[in-house]
């Protein structure tokens, strides 16, 4: 994560950490804040599934029509037989069995029990076979499945992206599919089947006001509209953070139970900022000191806070953009179906494209990426049109 030398947050501010980490819990059944019990309890539908054949040549697949005709989408390089009992600290709000990030470089899938682990094991793109040097994410080596897919590309938010929370199911050698188990470690031979579901009613957007206080409002094209959190910091910078070098300005580079990546690099660059949920965002001392992350809560400070909570990390938001979009018979179509991001500036009423920033990896952190978003009013998360 990249970390910059700015003036520690105000005891304000702080307060504000301890009372919604105080409000919530550390587990998915401490309930739902009213605003969202809508998003919390929509119908969902099957867009498509993916199978991936852990052994050396396993295939990984795509069915959009629950599993009658499957079209390849890359072969597995490497399988595992291992888990990480020491993934990232938002896994513990995932149940087992479940997705438990979505990103344009890495799968993770949630083994250990809820509430109290982080035991995960992860599907990754061809990239990392030679793993980056100085890489500032979570990466375990030992309880990867790695592919020959490029990052970015299919499974890897190229348009086949899973969504966190959904269900992956197991089939070991070609025995009767079953929910991934509690405690499951994998085994070469076995298949996993991830069944993407969404909800079917989409939102328009979510707008985040990006000031202390602000309003995260929601809005759907019935003419629904609600305020349903509060930003409690805005954000001002950008930083390097891993896999926006994989996807475009202004699009998702990655969902788990505790954070929005954003993207503001183009393809090839290090650039983007996060949105984190309070009491995942208490326990990091460089969010707390830093500019590149918005933190967000409930909008009653007494509601729970909302790690691995729908619509913002849950279900609703996941990486889903290709750069060659536009060369496609489909291009339309494509167009409309992505995630955009999109921001407004002070005084203005209308929305534009998220500015572009590129960042090197020297230490530290540029003077000037602490504060390129000062004058940013509000950011949008536009969401792909539903089909009539």
């Amino acid at each position: 994560m990249a970390k910059a030398q700015i003036p520690i947050l105000n005891i304000s501010i702080l307060v504000i950490f301890f009372m919604v980490g105080i409000a919530g819990a550390t587990t998915l059944d401490r309930g739902i804040s009213p605003q969202i019990e809508t998003e919390n309890s929509a119908e969902y539908e099957e867009i498509y599934r993916i199978k991936i054949d852990n052994r050396v040549g396993g295939v990984v697949e795509v069915s959009g029509d629950k599993g009658k005709v499957w079209e390849p989408s890359g072969k597995v390089v490497y399988p595992t037989a291992r888990v990480s009992k020491t993934g990232y600290s938002a896994a513990k709000w995932v149940a087992p069995g479940e997705v438990a990030a979505a990103a344009v470089n890495s799968i993770h899938i949630k083994t250990g029990s809820i509430e109290t682990e982080r035991t995960i094991f992860s599907i990754l793109p061809k990239e990392f076979i030679l793993p980056p040097k100085k890489y500032r994410s979570f990466l375990s080596p030992n309880s990867s499945i790695y592919t020959d897919i490029k990052a970015g590309t299919s499974i890897f938010g190229g348009g086949f992206s899973p969504f966190v929370g959904n269900v992956v199911m197991l089939s070991e050698w070609g025995k009767k599919k079953v929910q991934l188990p509690e405690k499951y470690v994998p085994k070469v031979g076995d298949e996993f089947y991830i069944i993407v579901t969404r909800p079917k009613r989409l939102p328009k957007e979510i707008i985040f006001e990006n000031r202390f206080g602000g309003a995260i409002t929601i809005r759907y094209y019935s003419g629904d509209r609600r305020v349903i959190g509060e930003v409690l910091r805005p954000v001002s910078g950008v930083g390097r953070f891993e896999g926006s070098r994989y996807v475009d300005p202004g699009r998702i580079r990655a969902n788990h139970a505790g954070v929005i990546d954003i993207s503001v690099s183009p393809k090839g660059s290090l650039g983007g900022f996060q949105i984190v949920p309070a009491l995942h965002g208490q326990n990091m001392n460089y969010v707390k000191k830093m500019t590149q992350w918005m933190v967000i809560g409930p909008k009653d400070v007494t509601d729970p806070s909302l790690e691995g909570i729908a619509p913002f990390f849950r279900g609703y938001i996941h990486p889903q953009y290709s750069a060659d979009d536009l060369e496609a018979k489909d291009w339309e179509e494509k167009l409309l179906s992505r995630y955009l991001v999109e921001v407004r500036y002070d005084g203005e009423d209308t929305w534009g494209p998220m500015p572009i920033y590129s960042l090197k990896r020297r230490w530290p952190l540029p003077k000037w990426s602490n504060s390129v978003f000062d004058y940013v009013s509000h950011f949008r998360i536009f969401f792909p049109i539903e089909e009539k």
